[in-house]
Formats: structure tokens, sequence, C-alpha cells
């Protein structure tokens, strides 16, 4: 895309006439994706690459985001950016030096919230407990950490180059350093068992994280594990850890708010709550994905996925690979998609203000969760009810046009 036609863009999602009409615009964050890792986890299908060489170009990655990010400027001007998570890969393999030129740019280029929420993703293998002091003081306020498990056996089968030990080493780094931080955990992973998945929260739980993250393994296409499936816990069992994992956190005071999210009292992830509450994300870097709200339209972009093609045509002014207007028949199921993993659902209201469409054009799926028991709904608010969140992809896929 040239940089003229890169203006009639702008000026198109500014102007022209659109298929929606919305009176505000919902909160912005800023995401930065990091595209290396040491090694490709063979459950990963996140855009990640191993580097092969000594050294990444650190230098043409962070010159190409800074690029990326000025030519993004005009379609976001005078927006405030309330959050900002740099992930991966592995951004934690940048060096002290390099994620604070990131956030001095960032900060030179977009008007962050002197509160805002600001997350490094990190890989319990690359910890070093003064880098991390400095990524603190560059401006980091939030650290997720990838832990997985703390068992040495499922940690071989999950591919992590980290072990046992570097992953009690990493949360006690990660506890010293930062006042708020995340662990990442997975369950029903190759041949656990209940109490292999108890002994792996249990540890968690001993370093009072402020936010638990835990995942349940699946087979995601295009993986390894997809190729050649692992021996997995069988649906019975995995419900019996989904099961106890609920009322251990509970009793530990932390509070079920998403899917797979929990939290001590205000310590919600701010960045992942506007994704779940279609709020509005710019996403520079390597395959990063962008959704923005203009008064006449919602326009989603993705960046260019090779680390490599994307550093050349980021500085070429051409970072966005794909770009297309959100339809209004697809309106309804990506705003469900996001907020009913949301355990308290949804004011009316959000829905109406953030996709710019009336509550009738979804009545007839309303209706049909209600009918199944898949919701509660009143004049304000609706939500998920358990048996919801259990069967989630089916009451999202009500919201489909399709299946109307």
């Amino acid at each position: 895309m040239s940089a003229a036609a890169a203006g009639a863009g702008v000026i198109q999602a500014f102007t022209a006439p659109g298929t929606i009409r919305l009176t505000s615009l919902p909160p912005l964050a800023l995401y930065v994706h990091f595209p290396w890792c040491v090694r490709k986890c063979p459950y990963c299908d996140f855009n990640s690459h191993e580097w092969k060489g000594d050294r990444f170009p650190e230098d043409d990655y962070l010159d190409a985001l800074r690029a990326d990010l000025e030519h993004a400027l005009p379609l976001v001007w005078g927006r405030q950016v309330h959050t900002v998570f740099i992930g991966g890969g592995t951004p934690s393999l940048l060096s002290a030096a390099g994620l604070d030129r990131l956030l001095s740019d960032v900060r030179a280029l977009l008007p962050l919230d002197a509160d805002a929420e600001i997350t490094l993703e990190a890989n319990p293998g690359t910890f070093e407990a003064a880098r991390f002091a400095q990524f603190r003081a560059s401006g980091v306020n939030r650290l997720s950490v990838g832990i997985q498990s703390f068992n040495e056996t499922h940690l071989k089968a999950l591919g992590r180059i980290h072990d046992a030990a570097q992953a009690r080493h990493a949360v006690e780094v990660a506890a010293r350093t930062f006042d708020n931080f995340n662990l990442d955990l997975m369950y029903a992973l190759p041949q656990q068992t209940l109490a292999e998945c108890q002994a792996d929260v249990e540890t968690a739980l001993s370093y009072a994280p402020p936010h638990l993250s835990l995942y349940h393994l699946t087979l995601e296409p295009n993986t390894l594990f997809a190729k050649f499936p692992p021996p997995l816990p069988d649906d019975d069992a995995s419900a019996d850890m989904q099961d106890w994992i609920h009322e251990r956190t509970t009793t530990a005071g932390y509070e079920r708010y998403e899917v797979s999210a929990y939290a001590k009292p205000h310590r919600q992830c701010k960045h992942n709550l506007n994704y779940w509450r279609f709020g509005d994300y710019l996403g520079i870097g390597a395959g990063a994905h962008t959704k923005l709200t203009f008064p006449n339209r919602i326009v989603r972009q993705m960046r260019y996925k090779h680390p490599t093609t994307f550093i050349e045509e980021a500085k070429a002014g051409r970072a966005v690979q794909e770009e297309h207007e959100v339809g209004t028949r697809d309106l309804p199921f990506e705003f469900m998609l996001n907020a009913l993993r949301l355990v308290e659902g949804f004011p009316v209201h959000r829905f109406i203000e953030r996709t710019g469409l009336p509550m009738t054009s979804i009545e007839p799926a309303l209706q049909e969760a209600e009918r199944r028991k898949l919701i509660t709904r009143d004049h304000e608010k609706i939500a998920p009810t358990p048996l919801g969140q259990a069967f989630l992809n089916d009451l999202q896929a009500l919201f489909l046009k399709d299946s109307q």
C-alpha cells in the first residue's frame, strides 16, 4: 500500500458512509507482538518463530515497530491508550535497552494514560533478575509468566525450555520485582492426573500471585500436537480438574471473572478485559491484529506475519497485509465471542454502544439461548449461566447469522 493510498484509506475510514452509526468510541489499547522464541512449543498456534542465530535483529525490529506505529497514528489520533501488552513469542528475550527504547517510542508517539497497565509476557527460561528489574524501571508494571507446569515430566512433554527449578525461580523473581503479576498454567496435560494438576495449582497459590490464568490444553490446528496427538486425560478427568480448580481458587480468595482467568480483588487484567468488552486495540508487530472503531464502521487489520517480511514492509510504510470492515451481519457474533467469556456478562447498553445495532437484531438468538438456559437476562444485563459457561462455543454460535 502506497503512502497516498494509505492516506486515502484514513480519510475514508472517518468520512465515507458506513453501515453503522456510533455516538462514542470505546477505550483503546495497544498490543505489541514480538515474534521470536528460543523453541516453538508443540501446542502453540501463535505467530512465533524459532530464532536460529546467535541474536535476533533487535534494532531492525524496533525500527520496524516504530515505523508501524507512526504509520498507524492517523487512525487513532488524539485517542488515549489505557493499556499496553507486549506479547509473543517471548518478548522477555528483548534486552533491557531494547525494551526501554520500545516503551520510550510508545510514550513519544501515543497519549499514554498516566496509570496505564503495561504488561510484558515472560518465559521462565529467560529470567535474569537484574534485567527484569530494569524492565520494571522502564515502565513495565505487570508481568505475565508462562509457567504452564511445575512438573518436570509435563514441562518436557510440552516442549518448554525451562525446568521445574527455573519455573520456581522465575516466580520468585516476579514476586520480588513486580507488585502485579500473572502466572499462566495449563491443565489436562498429556497423561496428567488430578493429583498432579492439584500439585501445580497449589504450588502456584503458594506464591500468592495477584492473577492466575488456567488454560485447558487444546490441540490447535497446524501445531505439532495436532499432527501427532499426545495421550490426554479423558473428558471426565478434565472436568474433574476444572471443577476442582474453580473450587480451590475460590477458597483461596480468587474470583473467576473470565473462562480461564482468576484474580484477587481489583487485579483483573485490564488489557484483556478491554478485549472481552469489545474495546478497540491497535496491534503492531509481525502478525498483530487490530480492531478500530470509527463513527460509521469497525475495521480489522492484520500485519504481515513473517518477521523478515514485516520488517521490510513496515519500514516501507506497508505493515498491514489485510484489512476489512466488519459487516453488520458479523458484528453480533464478534461481540458475543468476546463478551460472553466474562462471567459477569455485559450491560445491554454496551452491545448497542459498541456495535451500533439495536437489541432487536439479536432477539431471536437471545430467546433461544434463554430457552436452553444458557443465559440469564433482564432489561439491564445479559450473562452466561454456569451451563452457558460450560457450553460456551454452543452459546456463542447462536449469534452466527447462518445459525438463525
